[in-house]
């Protein structure tokens, strides 16, 4: 399985990923998922959340949570974009996507991408209130 992880505070460029996209004749699904900063973190209205990692350690728990995808699903690639830094409301801080033959091992293994990212992967989030 082909990976590919970026952590960025650069604003995520759809476009551009998908102009890199490479699957092979095999595969029918191309899964992207983004995750979006909302506007509420519990009950406070935020402006914006910041988003710190510990990067060597945060890439290591990727490359273990991905030789696990590999070992459940035929998933023939996984990129995965996380923000870190302020995101403002509205704006992606995460973009996901995985190429596999049909959908449901897509769909099971980003599922799976995204609970096991928010339990073990050591990117902390504070929520930015608005400034009065």
């Amino acid at each position: 399985m082909k990976t590919q992880l970026t952590l960025t505070p650069d604003p995520i460029d759809e476009r551009a990923l998908i102009a890199e996209r490479e699957m092979t004749v095999g595969m029918g699904a191309a899964l992207i998922f983004h995750g979006v900063v909302r506007a509420q973190e519990g009950e406070a209205t935020i402006a914006a959340i910041d988003y710190e990692a510990f990067d060597d350690m945060a890439c290591h728990q990727f490359e273990l949570i991905f030789e696990e995808i590999d070992r459940q699903w035929p998933i023939e690639s996984v990129r995965v974009v996380h923000r870190v830094g302020v995101v403002p409301v509205n704006e992606p801080s995460l973009w996901l996507e995985l190429i596999a033959p049909h959908r449901a091992e897509a769909f099971q293994a980003c599922q799976f991408l995204i609970n096991e990212m928010k339990q073990r992967v050591p990117i902390w989030k504070r929520p930015v209130l608005p400034s009065a």
